[in-house]
């Protein structure tokens, strides 16, 4: 196992070390964190929060928006925090200010590059950040364990990073082929050779279409929540309307959430619903929330259906919850891709955000998915088994929660 490098390939003056607080243990020398308990929560988790089986709250330092910690000393294996006594072990991460043909691209790398495989970089939906959309995801235990082999690379869309400036008066928010188009400075910035690519909803979205004009840099693509058409005047105007008639964190819920969830007002509804109001800039979220809305059809079309047809090269794992917003989006993006390349996971019970109130399962596809195209992280025993995801199973997958 390799030792964590805190200071990573570049060494730019524009990247900053940080140390956010985990629980964990120190193995072998090297730095791996193990949540107290296995499992999911019984509760809803709060997004930016991983808690263990057990439901030990996580100690105030770990959660979203606690103030970073001091920049550690370049190479510095680990950290104890002396004044938190609840956080032995530091889990090291980096943040990075990446220039690009479109402006600044915030950028946090967790781990360091591990030969040569992929790194694997994440794009969040429009109203969270890398953090709302993905901590409980990655913090997961068995996701942990899978990740610990990959660097991961987590992006934020212009703006929409925690501690966000308000960008100026007039400022032109790049389009949905634009964020595209930024992501290879990213790549070429930490030298890496390709990525695969997870995406949630705007996110997502970003990502095919990265896909789509630079294939030779992406390996392979899960895309959660992805709808491939473009908004008409129709949907323009019905988005419009709502904004007049409520507040822009109600105003993305319902783009975030299905219409049960909504109702029910869950506990992590509510809790989402104080976060985009409170941790992302909202005049930042209001130009990301108009561009998406003004995005075009991302053109694809099923091999052999059309002369030329253009479609997403590397395997896709495509994956929605029962009656999720986006459910008819990532059925209509099924039916346009490759059915020898691409999975489709429908997840019941899951609601809007998979990979928030799923995690384990979500990690258990993406395990198979990631031994499809032939990496084999030698990870834990799991609680779910999914049949293994081969060149004669990709297709259908309908997950159940137990």
């Amino acid at each position: 196992m390799e030792r964590m490098n805190l200071t990573g390939p570049c060494r730019a003056a524009s990247s900053r070390t940080w140390a956010v607080a985990a629980q964990g243990l120190v193995s072998r020398g090297s730095l791996s964190w193990t949540p107290p308990g296995r499992g999911a929560p019984s509760g809803p988790p709060s997004p930016g929060i991983a808690r263990g089986g057990d439901e030990k709250e996580m100690p105030s330092c770990w959660q979203v928006g606690a103030p970073a910690q001091a920049p550690l000393p370049p190479g510095y294996p680990m950290a104890r925090r002396e004044s938190c006594p609840e956080c032995p072990v530091l889990f090291p991460f980096q943040e990075h200010d990446i220039e690009t043909p479109y402006g600044l691209l915030h950028v946090v790398i967790r781990g360091s590059p591990k030969g040569n495989r992929p790194a694997i970089l994440t794009y969040h939906d429009v109203g969270l950040n890398h953090k709302l959309c993905f901590n409980t995801f990655f913090n997961f235990e068995d996701m942990q364990e899978i990740t610990k082999h990959f660097v991961v690379c987590h992006v934020d869309a212009p703006g929409q990073q925690v501690g966000a400036s308000q960008f100026p008066q007039g400022y032109q928010f790049p389009s949905m082929e634009q964020l595209a188009a930024m992501l290879p400075s990213v790549v070429q910035h930490f030298g890496f050779k390709y990525v695969i690519g997870i995406g949630v909803g705007a996110g997502a979205y970003v990502l095919a279409k990265f896909a789509l004009i630079f294939p030779d840099l992406v390996e392979g693509l899960v895309l959660m929540n992805i709808d491939p058409n473009g908004k008409g005047w129709i949907d323009w105007a019905a988005t419009k309307l709502s904004g007049l008639t409520s507040t822009l964190p109600d105003t993305v819920l319902t783009h975030l959430f299905s219409q049960e969830e909504l109702v029910s007002n869950t506990e992590l509804v509510q809790s989402y619903r104080q976060q985009i109001g409170n941790v992302v800039n909202q005049a930042n979220l209001q130009l990301f929330w108009n561009m998406y809305n003004s995005r075009r059809d991302l053109d694809i079309n099923r091999p052999g259906t059309v002369p030329n047809a253009k479609t997403l090269r590397c395997p896709v794992m495509l994956v929605v919850g029962d009656n999720a917003p986006a459910e008819d989006g990532v059925v209509e993006c099924n039916s346009k891709l490759d059915p020898t390349t691409t999975t489709f996971l429908k997840m019941a019970d899951s609601g809007g955000l998979p990979q928030v109130t799923q995690p384990g399962k979500l990690t258990e596809a993406f395990k198979y998915f990631l031994q499809g195209m032939g990496y084999r992280p030698r990870c834990c025993a799991t609680h779910h088994m999914l049949p293994t995801m081969t060149g004669d199973s990709l297709g259908h997958l309908h997950l159940s929660c137990e």
